[in-house]
């Protein structure tokens, strides 16, 4: 037996656990913002791995970056220091972020988010209640998504995600989206910080409003509360800017505590990180808090490793050097407006943040054609699969939304081939009966 390259497509019901709701493609290899699958078939990627390809696929820099690193050291313990993780957290600090502050190195994003609640929860134990006991209440908001580990999974504010895995861990208080009252009235004296996304991506490209993220902001001033900005799908460049949340209110009003990221930093390879700013936790503490979570506190066996790190600092030199938060702001506004122009009555809102759009379908309409209500799909879903088979990869979002997330670095030429075939599949499908 080939054990490299023997294949039977049966092998993945046999062995692979169904825990996806897999499209029927098998990818091949990809270049740039294309995919090709094991027939031959050529699709333009605007899922991008679900905004992990900021810069497309195979992207020589990164490639090169990569394989030159596997031939010097894959991974060492972080028990030593890491090269690359001092380059890579200097990056981060001081051109994506530029507050001084300090990075952690992980896996993935759930990680970088679990990592932010221990942050809370250390925070709300040295700065308690007047009677000593820990502050613990993290307040998260409706159709948010942090993850599926058991405590980034608790913070997501959706029944759907906790279904069959209770009692979910406790000390997560939800709140409705963009409702500052509603904020308002959840604070207790137990709550220690707010952890939100300033552009919710699973829940369909749904921005903070800037009034929501000042009255966010002047909440953890007043009470003593951390700011957490889970920027995972929305941060580093996609959205237009370094951080996402200066695409809702540019420069350096808000002041975030924390963030989180993975998904663009790496290309693909696993790699999330957070950060924490640096600022003094008050006269009774010496500390910053960027250094609360000390030796023992937390930790990992492969995050922010050699091979890691030389995929982020790849990535993030392109992101930077070729100015492409700029450049996806730019064509992600020509993007919107040409969809717009269309007026097709099955896209009811466009949300277009650089190279995160989200289109908004009528639902109602789509549902009511008998080929689509009969498919067992939701709409959503419905036209991802159509797109897909007119060789366009979109990324459902809940009910009634697709994704668009493309390479940031993608051309006016590369957006038209996807515009002509988003066009001709909405006009097909608005002429279904």
């Amino acid at each position: 037996m080939d054990r490299l390259n023997d294949f039977d497509p049966a092998w993945m019901d046999q062995y692979v656990m169904p825990n996806y709701g897999r499209f029927p493609l098998w990818p091949e290899r990809g270049e740039g913002p294309y995919l090709w699958d094991t027939d031959g078939k050529k699709y333009v990627d605007f899922a991008g791995g679900v905004a992990v390809c900021p810069l497309g696929h195979a992207h020589p820099e990164v490639a090169d970056a990569i394989a030159a690193q596997a031939h010097k050291l894959i991974h060492v313990s972080n028990w030593y220091c890491i090269k690359g993780q001092a380059q890579l957290a200097r990056i981060l600090v001081e051109e994506i972020v530029r507050i001084p502050g300090k990075c952690f190195f992980s896996n993935s994003g759930a990680e970088a988010n679990e990592g932010m609640i221990k942050l809370a929860r250390k925070y709300g134990v040295t700065k308690p209640l007047p009677d000593g006991s820990p502050r613990y209440e993290i307040i998260t908001f409706t159709g948010s998504f942090h993850g599926r580990t058991f405590g980034a999974m608790s913070a997501t504010a959706q029944e759907k995600i906790h279904g069959g895995f209770g009692p979910i861990v406790p000390g997560f208080v939800y709140v409705p989206f963009n409702d500052a009252a509603a904020l308002k009235q959840a604070i207790t004296e137990r709550t220690v910080a707010i952890l939100f996304e300033p552009m919710q991506g699973e829940s369909g490209v749904n921005p903070a409003t800037p009034d929501f993220l000042r009255t966010v902001q002047s909440l953890c001033q007043q009470h003593d509360l951390l700011m957490l900005l889970d920027e995972v799908q929305c941060g580093l460049g996609r959205t237009g800017e370094t951080c996402g949340w200066r695409s809702i209110i540019p420069g350096d009003e808000i002041q975030p505590d924390a963030i989180s990221w993975a998904k663009s930093i790496g290309s693909g390879y696993p790699l999330g990180s957070f950060w924490i700013k640096d600022r003094p936790l008050g006269e009774a503490h010496p500390q910053k808090l960027c250094d609360l979570l000390g030796p023992g506190t937390h930790g990992t066996t492969y995050g922010g490793s050699p091979l890691a790190c030389a995929a982020g600092l790849a990535t993030l030199n392109v992101i930077l050097r070729d100015n492409l938060p700029a450049h996806s702001a730019t064509l992600g506004r020509k993007i919107a407006g040409e969809v717009a122009s269309w007026k097709q009555p099955l896209i009811t809102d466009i949300r277009a943040f650089g190279m995160m759009i989200g289109f908004e379908l009528a639902e109602a309409a789509l549902m009511a054609k008998t080929a689509i209500s009969t498919s067992g799909k939701i709409a959503s879903i419905y036209v991802a699969k159509a797109m897909l088979d007119a060789g366009l990869l979109v990324v459902p979002a809940g009910p009634k939304v697709v994704r668009w997330l493309p390479p940031m670095n993608l051309t006016d030429a590369q957006a038209a081939e996807a515009l002509a075939i988003f066009k001709t599949v909405l006009s097909d499908l608005s002429n279904l009966s």
